[in-house]
């Protein structure tokens, strides 16, 4: 008998309210897949002690790396970031893969705004990833990952399905 894929998910895919802006979000594969599906959900923001609804937060360029940062608060969110983010995808004993939430300054993968300064009106690029999704890049760096905008393609489910035993 094969065992379910194990897979992260962002709890604001259908787990739970926990956008900055308190909407619920409705992934109709996510939906799909719980029968067969092992999902962990995850919102690296609420685990850090942000509320539901919250200020938005943004990636910021400090120096020479990315600052997590609230603006309207000014709280610098980095290092409890960094240590949640480790500590949780450390603390996992099998993965088979991610979904995360796109456009997420913690969940993204790609795409993600990068400002010069917390109070910039535009960003500078869209290049940023996500503080959670670049720490599970790095941690497991052979395992798909992929934003619950682009599940619809069957690239992901073939690899989650595939290495599993």
């Amino acid at each position: 008998m094969r065992n379910k894929p194990v897979v992260v998910v962002s709890r604001c895919l259908g787990f739970g309210v926990c956008r900055w802006n308190g909407v619920a979000i409705e992934s109709r594969l996510v939906a799909e897949l719980e029968g067969d599906v092992d999902f962990l959900p995850v919102c690296p923001e609420c685990e850090v002690g942000l509320g539901v609804p919250r200020q938005p937060i943004r990636l910021v360029r400090k120096k020479l790396s990315l600052a997590l940062v609230q603006p309207r608060t000014g709280i610098d969110l980095t290092r409890i970031m960094v240590k949640f983010s480790e500590k949780f995808l450390q603390s996992l004993d099998r993965v088979d893969g991610f979904i995360l939430k796109r456009k997420s300054p913690s969940c993204g993968l790609a795409g993600i705004p990068i400002y010069e300064s917390p109070d910039s009106e535009c960003p500078l690029n869209r290049n940023g990833s996500g503080f959670f999704a670049q720490a599970a890049h790095e941690l497991f760096p052979h395992i798909p990952k992929e934003d619950e905008g682009c599940l619809d393609s069957g690239t992901f489910l073939e690899q989650i399905f595939h290495g599993t035993s």
